[in-house]
This record gives structure tokens, sequence and C-alpha cells, in this order.
């Protein structure tokens, strides 16, 4: 077959493929360009998922009439400069447009604050319409119809309905947490409304918009972060570790205001938060970078979702460490939502004249038994649960005089003379963890503070002490090495082995003693001896490879870590060990010192603390 030259539709249906994967992409496209015209308001409609109908209007510059033919062609933007390292908005190829039009019915009503009236066009698979006027107020409207209708081959690769309205509500989500000073409303027949009221530019502000779309509960449960690193500049928010999601969905990362999901930044966050949640839970973060866009490349991927950096590794390094120092800074917290499922499970149900109570089991169980045909106290659905009536000394003989003698005999005693302790010192009350008054079921510390109640977990506690003393070791001093009989030799790429040469003495820090052996070889001549008996080859092959992803040697102090995390777990307090109260104050002392203590190494809650407001809302108090 000769080559030849593809016609414009086909060159642009090309494209589309490309850029435009579903209506979520068709949406981020519009939303970028309304933004890129510095719209204040930004009002999206939907139908049918996104295929039948793409409705974005904005009261931005507007396009005057004889550049709307220019809008809709291949490679023309008002965005770029000379410069193609110096791109500062959030479209610049100026494919958008026209890959749209190929596959769909394409309109573009838009009108600028000078001009008298609006215009439009219009695009149709692919055949171009003529300008006409139209009316319009300042802005610009873009209406999209029956997506790929041009490529049907195209609808069998699309979800249902509802995933479809899904992702585009996540794609406007993902960009209003950019744009807090813009007003963003996403509505249509296939979907509730979505509403985000513009706030301001401000820290204040951006953190209300976070709120509007990650929930009302993270701004109490998140840590700021504020760190500068060779003119990367990284802000905005992550998580406490007790308050985590069953997946990564909610990792939000921005780079000079441009949503990304980048590799680089998931690795980074992952690894800052690596030893403090468990395997299957993550972070909820909001990240935003700002650098020079002459060392960021984001001509890199068709829909400019990934980025390349110059230097990865600094940036990973800049996340990694701001993130662990805001942790250790932030101190101990529980999350809000512990408490709120401690009130759930202690919240008593009402009993039901006309059945169980709340579905409760023990409930149904009376209820079924009573049959209703007559009342019996000891079976009756209104009873106390699980009070054992007839054990009791209760049913239908009343209060016994042996069970009343039992009350006569004095006061008992309380959590306080339990835990062995005077009334606590008022400095204890006002300490965050406060003061120690009883230890339950041989394993959990109750403890009292000036306005809640904290339950903590001894050995979950103890167990992230001792860890953080041990890791504290590690990097104050080199990790003791042992030497093997015969040295490793190991056969790499030549890039690899060079890569492996010049962290030697970052790795020798951490007992591993390596160095160059000939063209594409390294000989390994001491091991970690907290490693024991390992496999050495895979070892230094996986640190070649995550040296030649980020620029570091993570494996192995991985590696060491979780030996350290394993020997805490057998070497701390342990669960039914009695404690006295100048050891379980001390217990909490040290909590309220140690960075990351308010989870395990296995990412589970130490602590959980109840304020005094809720306990008396769960007693009708008020």
């Amino acid at each position: 077959m000769p080559i030849r030259q593809l016609s414009e539709t086909m060159i642009n249906q090309i494209a589309a493929g490309e850029v435009i994967e579903r209506p979520a992409s068709v949406v981020k496209e519009l939303v970028e360009n309304a933004l890129d015209a510095g719209a204040g308001r930004v009002e999206i409609v939907t139908a049918g998922g996104g295929l039948n109908l793409v409705r974005v209007t904005d009261d931005g510059s507007g396009i005057p009439e004889p550049e709307l033919a220019l809008a809709i062609a291949r490679h023309c933007t008002s965005k770029l400069t000379e410069d193609i390292n110096d791109i500062r908005s959030l479209g610049f190829r100026g494919e958008a447009l026209p890959s749209i039009g190929s596959v769909s019915r394409l309109s573009i009503r838009s009108r600028t604050a000078a001009g008298d009236s609006a215009a439009e066009i219009g695009i149709e698979g692919g055949r171009v319409l003529p300008v006409r006027p139209a009316a319009a107020n300042r802005g610009t409207t873009v209406e999209v119809r029956d997506l790929f209708f041009a490529t049907p081959a195209r609808l069998k690769f699309m979800k249902g309905e509802r995933a479809e309205s899904s992702a585009t509500s996540d794609v406007v989500k993902r960009i209003a947490i950019a744009f807090p000073a813009v007003r963003f409303t996403l509505a249509g027949s296939d979907r509730s409304t979505l509403e985000l009221p513009a706030t301001d530019d401000s820290a204040e502000g951006s953190l209300r918009r976070i709120a509007q779309v990650m929930g009302a509960d993270f701004p109490d449960n998140s840590i700021a972060l504020n760190a500068m690193r060779e003119g990367v500049h990284l802000t905005g928010h992550v998580s406490i570790p007790s308050f985590t999601r069953a997946n990564a969905l909610q990792q939000y990362a921005y780079v000079n205001g441009r949503p990304v999901r980048d590799k680089l930044i998931a690795g980074a966050i992952r690894g800052a938060f690596a030893d403090v949640l468990p395997r299957d839970r993550h972070a909820v973060t909001v990240l935003f970078l700002t650098l020079d866009p002459a060392i960021v490349d984001v001509n890199v991927h068709p829909a400019k979702a990934d980025v390349r950096f110059r230097d990865p590794g600094l940036v990973r390094g800049l996340i990694v460490g701001a993130i662990r120092q805001a942790l250790a800074d932030s101190g101990i917290r529980a999350a809000t939502t512990g408490a709120a499922g401690m009130m759930a499970a202690f919240r008593p149900g009402a009993a039901s004249y006309g059945g169980p109570a709340n579905g409760h089991r023990s409930y149904d169980a009376a209820y079924r038994a009573s049959g209703m045909s007559s009342f019996d106290a000891a079976r009756s659905p209104q009873r106390p649960l699980d009070m054992g009536f007839e054990g009791a000394g209760f049913g239908h003989r009343g209060l016994g005089e042996n069970e009343q003698a039992a009350f006569d005999a004095g006061p008992l005693a309380s959590a306080d003379a339990r835990a062995g302790q005077d009334e606590a010192a008022e400095t204890l009350l006002g300490a965050v963890l406060g003061a120690a008054r009883a230890q339950v079921h041989e394993n959990y510390i109750v403890a009292q503070t000036r306005d809640s109640l904290v339950i903590v977990d001894q050995h979950a506690a103890h167990e992230r002490l001792v860890y953080e003393a041990l890791k504290n070791a590690l990097q104050s001093r080199p990790v003791p090495s042992q030497m093997l009989l015969l040295p490793e030799i190991i056969d790499l790429p030549e890039e690899d082995a060079e890569r492996l040469a010049m962290h030697s003495e970052t790795l020798a820090r951490f007992g591993l003693g390596i160095e160059r052996f000939g063209p594409g070889a390294v000989a390994v001549r001491e091991t970690p001896s907290m490693l024991g008996e390992t496999n050495v080859q895979q070892l230094v092959r996986d640190l070649a490879d995550e040296i030649a992803d980020n620029d570091t040697v993570e494996t192995l102090k991985e590696r060491l870590d979780k030996i350290a995390a394993t020997m805490a777990c057998h070497g701390s307090v342990r669960s039914g060990r009695l404690l006295k109260a100048e050891e379980m104050n001390a217990l909490l002392r040290q909590m309220e010192a140690t960075p990351g203590s308010g989870t395990c190494n296995h990412g589970r809650p130490t602590y959980i603390e109840l304020k005094l407001a809720d306990i008396e809302r769960l007693f009708g108090r008020r």
C-alpha cells in the first residue's frame, strides 16, 4: 500500500482516540479551556452519562467572532508562546476542540466583553458548519451531542451510564480543588446536582473547597504541609494515620495547578506513610507542587495526566520528608471518626411496641419466644439486655434479701481505686492523654482528661514506642554488618552497576558493603546483621531497580524497618499483663512524646478518645 497523506477528519479522529477516551475526558478538556479563559463560574450539564449531551458554560473572556474558525482548527491556540518549556496554562496543544468535533456534534457559542453580540460555530463528525450570529451572555458555551456517533465502535467500550457519570463527577471535583475561587455546578438528568460554591485563594479558602469535595471530616483529621527544597514548593494537607480509606482514589496531586496522576508522587505518598498505615489502607492527601515550568515536562501524555520531573529524586524526597516531618510535628491525634464509631457502638436501641427493637438479635429472640400471648418480664422485648433475671434474683421473686445485702455492704470501689491511685493531679488531666484511671480486661488503659475519656490499647501503644526507639537507633549510627565468608559476585547491566556504586556510601551506612567488580558486576562483601540469611542477589537487584526508578535506596531501609517492627511486636508489653498506675501513666507520657504513636506498626489505632459532650449525648444530657 503506498504512503499517502491522511485526511484532516481522519487525523482528528486519531487524535480523539488519544485525548477523548470517554465523556469525562470531554468535560476535562472543556472545563480546562474555561479556566484558562479566566472563568469565575463554570456550569456543566450532562445527559446519558455524557454520551448524549455535555454542555459547559463559563463567564470567561470569550472568543472573538473572527477567531471561532481557528478555535476548531488543529494546533491553533492562544495559550502557548514560542517556548514549549514555559507552559503556564492547563491546555496548550490546540487539539481538544477539533478532536471532539470529529467524533460528535459540537457547537461553540461565545461572546467577548467588548462584543455587541455572540457568534456560533459548529462541527458535525468533522464537517465544519459556517459561523452564524447568536444570542448569549459574556463567556462561552460549548455543547457536545451524540459523542462517538461518527466512530460507533468506540461506544462498545463505554461503561454504563452511572459509571460514566461518576467518572465525570470525579474529574470536576479533581479540577475544582485546585481552583477554590471558581464556582462549579454539575447537573443533569442522569445525576444529582453537585454544587461547589466559590471560596477564595487563601489557605483557609482552599481548605474549605477541599472540605466541599472530600467531606467535612477531612479538615479535622488532616495536617497542613508547607515545605520548600531547591525551588520546589510543596503545600497541601494529608490525613493523620488513623484517618484512612480503602483505596487511593482520595489522593489528589497537582503540579503548577494541573491535576496529575503520577506514579512518582503516588509512590512517595506510599513511602511516607509506610510504617504508620495497614497494608490495605490508604492515606487521604491533597498535594500542590509549585515549581519552575522549565524543570517539569507536562507534554509527555496526550491527556496531560502524567508529568516528568527533571530531578525526580528531589521531588520524591521533598514529599516523603515533608509528610514525615508534619506527622512528627503534629503530635498525637486520634481520628474524629473513631469517636463516632464508638458512640454508634454504645448508643442503645429504643424498643418498639410493634415488634423487635431495631433488629437486635437478643430482642428478636425474646420477641419470637414471647409470642405476645402473655406478658413475662423475663422474656419481654422491653427487658434490660442480658441481665440474667433468675440468676440475679429478679423475675417473679422481686429483689431478694441476700441481693439487697450486697448493696448495703458499703460503697463500690471506683475506677480510681481499682487503678490504685488518688485523685489525678491537675497537670495530668491537662495532658493530651490525661491521667490513667483503670486497666480493664488486662489490656486497655482507661484515662481521663479535663473534657474526654481515653481508651488505650497497651500492647499496640508500647509496640509503636519500641519500634520508634529501634528506628532511631538505626538512624543514629551505622547498621551493624556481617562479613560474608566469600564475596557474592552479581552480574548486572552496566548502568545498574554504576548506579549502585554511586550509592555505595549510603548502602554501607545500612550495613550493605558493595564495590565494583569489573565491567557489569558488583561484589557484595557485607550484609546487614539484622537480615540474617538473605537472598543477596535479589536484594541487590531490587535496589538497582529502585535506584533506576526513584534514585533512592528505600528498599533496604524498608526491609530493616520491617525487621525492627517484628522485634518491637515481640518485645513490647503483652496483652494480659497487669500494670500499676505509675506504669500506665508512664506509658501515656511516652506516647505523647513519640511521633506517630496514634497508630501501631500495623496501622491500627493505639487509642480512641470520646469527648465528654459525646458521652453526655449518649445519656440524653444534651
